[in-house]
């Protein structure tokens, strides 16, 4: 008996000892990407793009899942509940990590405790448009008759709690006016609305306000990045015209906090490589956004600057959700 029970106790010391079953890592199994809206615009084609290539660079399936639900939260709890080897991506706007910690009081996860970043994905900016028959060639002008016909000086933008929203409610105490805001449920709602003369001013992205604003339609004067817009280079952007508001928005790819950090280099390294393949840029420049592709450090920092940058912006608005 006593030999058996040693023979027992000494395997149970061998088992204890052995080295745990390394965990699975990205590209050594299916893996996803988890995009927290629905199929169909632009941040989704752009999943997909570098899913494709992140695909055919490990040679393991990846998937776009839309976990959609609660403006995107859903998605993002998704993330931070699956395991953090690398096989369960976050691609998300960086509204649900930078601005809803400071409109939702009681948010289910912790940006900065919950996710470690991996890359920035893609930037995409926002535009100042008026009817074609606003009498208004730049944003002074435009100032001007917003004051002097404040009946009419309502913006829509694609909905409450949008960038938009935020950007074109800061525009409008930098410029001392009282514009309105009017949420449409999307941002082509606004625009048809805009283009048939229902609607004065927009504040919309500008890859939806472009091919209206070529034919003639729209009227843009300025674009609310801090630089020039590469799709419209020859207008000004509001801090140009001389108003200090600036913002733009941004995908980026997050995984668990508790990802080994090789494995997080390893997704950056990835997602950067497709990022910067030829087609892919020209695909992603096709649906109004501007490919980019980060170190993980590099994003670290954007959310700071970011951070900053949007977080007074956000509470001088003074919004709060219905959810």
């Amino acid at each position: 008996m006593r030999r058996v029970d040693f023979r027992h106790g000494l395997l149970a010391v061998l088992l204890a000892l052995a080295p745990a079953p390394a965990p699975a890592q990205f590209g050594s199994k299916p893996s996803r990407i988890i995009f927290p809206f629905a199929a169909g615009g632009s941040g989704d084609a752009i999943a997909r793009l570098v899913a494709e290539k992140l695909q055919i660079a490990t040679g393991q399936p990846v998937l776009v899942e839309n976990r959609t639900g609660a403006s995107g939260r859903i998605g993002v709890v998704a993330v931070k509940q699956s395991e953090p080897d690398g096989t369960t991506i976050l691609m998300s706007p960086f509204t649900l990590l930078l601005i809803y910690p400071h409109i939702y009081p009681a948010l289910n996860y912790d940006p900065q405790a919950d996710f470690a970043p991996v890359s920035q994905v893609a930037s995409f900016e926002f535009a100042l448009a008026v009817h074609k028959d606003i009498p208004v060639k730049n944003v002074a002008e435009f100032a001007d008759w917003a004051k002097a016909n404040p009946g009419k000086a309502s913006f829509g933008t694609p909905g409450p709690g949008t960038l938009p929203h935020f950007l074109g409610d800061a525009f409008s105490r930098a410029a001392g006016l009282n514009l309105v805001h009017v949420a449409y449920r999307g941002a082509s709602a606004a625009l048809n609305d805009l283009v048939a003369g229902q609607l004065a001013i927009g504040v919309l992205p500008t890859a939806d306000v472009l091919e209206q604003h070529k034919a003639g339609n729209v009227r843009v004067l300025a674009t609310f990045d801090g630089k020039r817009s590469p799709y419209l280079p020859e207008l000004p952007t509001i801090q140009e015209a001389g108003f200090n508001v600036r913002g733009n928005g941004w995908f980026a790819f997050y995984v668990p906090a508790k990802t080994p950090p090789a494995i997080v280099e390893r997704i950056s390294k990835l997602a950067s490589d497709a990022l910067h393949m030829p087609d892919v840029r020209d695909k992603i420049r096709n649906t109004g956004s501007i490919p980019t592709g980060t170190t993980p450090a590099e994003l670290a920092e954007l959310h700071k600057v970011d951070g900053a940058l949007w977080a007074p912006i956000v509470k001088a608005s003074g919004f709060k959700p219905d959810d």
